[in-house]
């Protein structure tokens, strides 16, 4: 049985400008985003989801191909593109890249025929899988340059936890009355950890659990029905994506404590930021119109404008799990990691 995927829809477009064969969105004598490069990995029908960037320009994520078959990647910094990563133990086609560092040691998850997922390492061209201890599913979502990683697990009890994993020190956690919390992102120089969470009522919110074990939540921007956080970088400028009610989806860049900027790929009703680095090189996707998925890179220049977010709650979490209000696989939907 394969995993189910989730595809979370959402929003709009500001101002869109070409700059010589690239382009920006931005407002007047501000920073801006601006889209470097498109690519796709190589085969015909391919949709290409990245997920990571490193310090080096090397992107990790995952493409699904005309058979449906999910296969993780790296592409290469010089533009070229690694073999197929598939984990050994996957048995039902379906292995995604999540997580790169500076070593090019790659993070990510495989399934099983029990519909399950468990993480893994590659590095050097030996993988090396983890589960968290106890756990029937384990997903590995993000790698900084120290090895440190973090992810989301399920225990024999159906709960869905966060986890990070600092120096080899394993910590759970979950943001208080979620159903289910997962960790995307862990940086090198704050510990700053971001990732998503579903309410009981099964919306999607951002969050962020800062270095002292803070969990700030929700962050939403204005106007979200749904809102992920996938990535971090070491001057904490986090990226992720957003929907509206209209079912439109925008990339986002998030600023600790709560200031957001929205950007859209030219053309796309779907745009995701799914990683950056801590020279302001991000890595994303967007959606054709015959709903193909393609990889872009993009890059910060300045500090984009940002508007305020509404307010937010504030959580100590000790390494103790926080039972959910409902942690029935129903409540949330069964759903697999966004990506």
């Amino acid at each position: 049985m394969k995993p189910k995927q989730i595809f979370i829809s959402i929003l709009a477009v500001l101002f869109v400008f070409p700059l010589m064969g690239t382009f920006a969105q931005q407002a007047a004598n501000s920073g801006s985003i601006e889209v470097i490069t498109t690519f796709d990995y190589p085969g015909t029908g391919n949709s290409t989801l990245p997920q990571k960037i490193n310090e080096r320009g090397d992107i990790v994520g995952e493409f699904i191909d005309s058979n449906g078959v999910t296969s993780g990647f790296v592409r290469f910094s010089d533009g070229s593109f690694s073999a197929p990563i598939v984990e050994p133990n996957d048995t039902v086609g379906f292995t995604e890249g999540r997580g790169i560092n500076n070593s090019r040691t790659v993070a990510g998850d495989y399934a099983t025929s029990d519909g399950n997922l468990h993480g893994f390492f590659l590095s050097g061209g030996t993988f090396t899988e983890y589960d968290v201890p106890g756990a029937v599913f384990t997903a590995v979502l993000g790698i900084n340059n120290p090895a440190d990683f973090a992810g989301t697990f399920i225990d024999g009890s159906g709960i869905q936890q966060a986890f990070v994993s600092v120096g080899g020190t394993l910590t759970l956690f979950s943001v208080p009355a979620a159903v289910a919390t997962l960790a995307y992102d862990i940086n090198d120089s704050k510990r700053l950890v971001v990732g998503y969470y579903i309410d009981s009522a099964g919306i999607l919110h951002g969050y962020y659990r800062d270095a002292n074990g803070t969990l700030h939540f929700p962050i939403d921007p204005s106007g979200s029905v749904a809102t992920i956080l996938f990535g971090d970088n070491n001057r904490n400028w986090v990226v992720g994506r957003y929907a509206d009610s209209s079912g439109v989806t925008h990339g986002l860049f998030f600023v600790p404590p709560n200031n957001f900027f929205t950007f859209d790929f030219p053309g796309s009703t779907f745009t995701s930021l799914n990683g950056i680095s801590s020279q302001g090189n991000i890595t994303g996707r967007y959606v054709d119109a015959s709903g193909i998925a393609h990889g872009f890179i993009a890059r910060v220049r300045g500090t984009p404008p940002t508007t305020p977010a509404g307010p937010e709650m504030k959580a100590n979490v000790s390494r103790s799990l926080v039972a959910p209000l409902n942690p029935s696989p129903s409540a949330w939907g069964g759903a697999m990691p966004a990506r």
